[in-house]
C-alpha cells in the first residue's frame, strides 16, 4: 500500500513517507487536532490477510502502550481503516544508529557510541522491568535525534517481535524464529530458553559495531553468521580500530559470552562497564571464553573466514545483516534446535576448509601446513579496496558502502567483484564487464548487483527469460533512465522479484544495477527503489 503526500489517512494528514520494512511503510503524518507529528505505520498489504503478521502487528501497539520511559519510542494510537491495520508512534526526527555508521563507516567516536548504547540500556531495563523482552536488538532499532551542541537523544524502537519474558514459544506461533542474524544470541539460535541477556547479548554486539562499523561476525552465509555465534570466540574491537581502548575487548568479551550466565546481568551493566572502559579504568585483558562458556561438544573452531564457498581470490568473509525466517517443520530448522545441529554445522566447515585449501594449493598439503590461522578479525581495508574498481563505487557513493565490511543503502553490505559464474575475482585486475554484488538486507533485497561495461560503452537492456511485470522511465535530480521489473525462478524452484536499473546520463549510461528479492518485482519497486540513493 502506498499512500499519496497530502492525503488522508485515519484523521492523519500525510505529509512523506519515511520509510518501509518487512510489517509495513512509515509515514510522517500531521495529528489531525494538536500540533505535532507521529510516525503512521501501516501494515502491508500482503500482511493484511495473514493472522500471524496481524497478531505481530496488534502485539507491538499492545506491550509497547504500556511503557512510558524517555528512552523508549511511545506508542500513541492504533486502529483500522479499510481493513488496513495501523499504528501511531512517537515521531523522532534523525536517524538510527545503522544510518549513523553508515555515515562513518570505521566506527563512531568511542564516546558518542558509548553514550548511544548507554541510553539504549537505560530504555531497555525499563522493557526488562516492565516483564518483556525486546528480541530484535539493533543499531536499526536505536533512533538518534541530534541535536548540534548537546548530547544525542536516543530511543529503542520496533517492538514488533516482543514478547513476555515468560513466554519461551518461538516468535512466530504459526511455525517460525525470526530473528536479525548479525545480533542473535546462541540460546536463541539454539531454541533455548530467552531471557533479558539475550537483549544484552544483542545489545553487545550493536555496541561492537558502533565502535567499529562491522558486525561481529562478518561471514558470507547465514550458515556460518550462525556458526560463529554458536561457537567463534567474540572478536576483540581493538584489533579492528587500533587506537581503541583495550578496555573494550573485555566488555565486549563478556556481553558476547556463549554462555547466558557469563554476561552482564543487566543492559545498564554493559553500558556502565562500556563507559569505564573508555575512560581507562575496566580491565584491558579480554575475558577468555571459559569451559562454561561453550557447549561441551563445540567442535575445534575454524581460521577467522573459513566460511563455505569461499573463494580463492581472497574477499573478506561478511553477510553480516541477515534476517532469517526458519519455519519450524523445516528439516534445517529441526536442526538449529538439536545438539547435534553444532557437529553438522563443524562437518562442513571442515570440508569447506579442507577444499579451499586443495583448490589453492593444487591439491598438495605444503601449502595448507604452512598457513598462517588466525582467529584474528582481519584490519579494516581502506576506502581504496576496490582496486581497479574503484570507478563503480565511484559512481553511487550513497548507494555501496565505503568498503568491504561497511553498510549502505537498506543496510546493504558484503560488497566483492564476481566473474560471469558468481565466483570471487580479484581487484587488481580490469576485466571487460566489471560486476559488483553486495548481500541486501533480505526486507526485501537479497542482492544487489551493479555492472558496468570497462570501456564505458553504452549498456544494453539484454534479452531475458524474466517474466516482465512493467518498465517505465523514471527521472530524478541525480538523472534519469529506465526501470524494469519482474519476477523469475530462483536455484530453488522459488519465485522471486527482479528490478533492473539503466541511465541515461552519460556518466552512467555504461551501467545498471540489478536487484533481486521480494515476492515480485513490484515489492522491490514499492520498497526499495523510492527511496534508493542514486
Amino acid at each position: 500500500m502506498s499512500i499519496a503526500e497530502g492525503a488522508e489517512f485515519a484523521g492523519y494528514l500525510i505529509e512523506r513517507r519515511l520509510g518501509s520494512g518487512g510489517m509495513g511503510t512509515v509515514y510522517l503524518a500531521k495529528h489531525p487536532r494538536l500540533p505535532r507529528h507521529d510516525a503512521i505505520k501501516i501494515l502491508a498489504d500482503d500482511h493484511a490477510g495473514d493472522t500471524e503478521f496481524r497478531a505481530r502487528f496488534l502485539r507491538e501497539a499492545e506491550l509497547a502502550a504500556g511503557l512510558t520511559h524517555p528512552n523508549l519510542v511511545a506508542v500513541r494510537d492504533r486502529g483500522e481503516v479499510d481493513g488496513k491495520l495501523w499504528i501511531a508512534t512517537q515521531y523522532v526526527a534523525g536517524a538510527d544508529a545503522a544510518e549513523l555508521v553508515r555515515r562513518t563507516p570505521t566506527g563512531l567516536d568511542p564516546a558518542r557510541a558509548v553514550h548511544i548504547i548507554g541510553e539504549a540500556a537505560r530504555g531497555l531495563d525499563a522493557v526488562h522491568r516492565a516483564g518483556l523482552l525486546h528480541r530484535d536488538v539493533k543499531p536499526a532499532n536505536i533512533l538518534v535525534a541530534e541535536d548540534p551542541g548537546k548530547p544525542d537523544r536516543v530511543l529503542v524502537t520496533d517492538f514488533g517481535i516482543a514478547r513476555r519474558a515468560e513466554d519461551t514459544a518461538t516468535l512466530s506461533a504459526g511455525g517460525g524464529f525470526t530473528a536479525t542474524l548479525s545480533y542473535v544470541s546462541p540460546e536463541q539460535l539454539g531454541g533455548e530458553r530467552v531471557d533479558l541477556r539475550a537483549d544484552v547479548y544483542a545489545l553487545g554486539c550493536s555496541l561492537f559495531q558502533l565502535l567499529t562499523g562491522s558486525v561481529p561476525f562478518p561471514r558470507q552465509t547465514p550458515a556460518a553468521v550462525m556458526y560463529a555465534h554458536l561457537h567463534e570466540p567474540p572478536p576483540r574491537p581493538s584489533a579492528l580500530r587500533p587506537g581503541l581502548p583495550a578496555g573494550f575487548d573485555a566488555v565486549i568479551a563478556r556481553a558476547l559470552a556463549k554462555d547466558p550466565a557469563q554476561r552482564f546481568d543487566s543492559c545498564g551493566a554493559l553500558a556502565a562497564a562500556a563507559r569505564e572502559a573508555m575512560h581507562g579504568s575496566a580491565s584491558s585483558e579480554p575475558a577468555a571464553p571459559t569451559s562454561a562458556s561453550l557447549p561441551s561438544s563445540a567442535p575445534p573452531l575454524p581460521p577467522f573466514g573459513a566460511a563455505v564457498g569461499e573463494s580463492r581470490a581472497g574477499s573478506f568473509p561478511d553477510d553480516p545483516f541477515a534476517a532469517v525466517l526458519l519455519p519450524r517443520r523445516t528439516p534445517f530448522a529441526r536442526l538449529v534446535r538439536r545438539r547435534g545441529f553444532r557437529i553438522a554445522v563443524a562437518a562442513v566447515f571442515v570440508v569447506g576448509i579442507v577444499t579451499a585449501a586443495m583448490l589453492g594449493t593444487g591439491g598438495g598439503t605444503e601449502s595448507s601446513t604452512n598457513a598462517d590461522v588466525t582467529t584474528s578479525p582481519p584490519p579494516l581495508p581502506p576506502a581504496t579496496a576496490w582496486g581497479v574498481y574503484s570507478f563503480v563505487a565511484d559512481l553511487f557513493p550513497d548507494l555501496l558502502p565505503a568498503y568491504q565490511l561497511g553498510v549502505g543503502y537498506q543496510e546493504m553490505s558484503a560488497c566483492y567483484m564476481i566473474d560471469d559464474k558468481g565466483d570471487h575475482i580479484p581487484t587488481d585486475t580490469l576485466a571487460p564487464f566489471a560486476r559488483m554484488r553486495c548481500e541486501g538486507n533480505r526486507d526485501p533485497a537479497v542482492s544487489v548487483t551493479l555492472e558496468c561495461n570497462t570501456d564505458r560503452s553504452l549498456m544494453l537492456v539484454p534479452p531475458s527469460t524474466d517474466t516482465v511485470e512493467g518498465s517505465e522511465e523514471w527521472r530524478r535530480a541525480s538523472g534519469s533512465g529506465n526501470l524494469h521489473w519482474g519476477r523469475n525462478t530462483d536455484l530453488d524452484g522459488g519465485v522471486v522479484g527482479n528490478l533492473s536499473i539503466y541511465f541515461d546520463d552519460a556518466a552512467r549510461s555504461f551501467c545498471r544495477i540489478r536487484v533481486v528479492g521480494g515476492a515480485d518485482g513490484a515489492e522491490l519497486r514499492e520498497r526499495w527503489w523510492p527511496d534508493a540513493p542514486l
